[in-house]
């Protein structure tokens, strides 16, 4: 948590070095091995003492849905939404600390995470519990910090001690 509070916007970055990327449809979520554009910025907003908010660049925030991914799958749709009271928490995400890494835990227990493979998984992100130690390491994210929060000091203010 304490990585989020210092920072500003980010990047997330698989451990298949893809990052993940806000679609210009301003709804859906994918990956891209091309973390250097604005759509694979996310500003970070923290939410209470544990959670954190991740705001796209088309002003929408990351989303754990409910709806299925693909019918019969268990995994479930990630997508950008325009924030409105959140009653259920579906925008909150809570990181959970694996060394320098994270797993980004929604408010359903479930974890983000990337998926491989052929279409139509390909460079997809949904939500799910993974059971599998490979998958364990799947779900974990390197934060990539790309604009700081500026450190306020005492002289920024003009402070005097009395």
């Amino acid at each position: 948590m304490e990585l989020f509070k210092k920072a500003k916007k980010i990047r997330l970055r698989s451990a298949k070095d893809k990052y993940l990327v806000a679609d210009d449809d301003e709804e859906t979520v994918f990956q891209d091995r091309d973390g250097s554009s604005e759509n694979a910025e996310w500003e970070v907003y923290t939410a209470g003492k544990t959670h954190v908010r991740f705001k796209s660049y088309y002003g929408k925030y990351l989303m754990a849905s409910n709806a299925p991914f693909l019918q019969g799958i268990k995994g479930k749709k990630v997508l950008q939404v325009d924030l409105k009271p959140d009653l259920d928490g579906s925008v909150n995400w809570d990181p959970v600390s694996d060394g320098s890494l994270v797993r980004l835990k929604t408010h359903t227990g479930s974890f983000l995470r990337p998926n491989g493979g052929v279409p139509p998984w390909r460079n997809t992100i949904t939500h799910d519990t993974p059971h599998r130690q490979k998958t364990q390491e799947k779900i974990l994210w390197d934060i990539e910090t790309v604009e700081s929060l500026p450190s306020y000091q005492k002289k920024d203010f003009n402070i005097i001690d009395i």
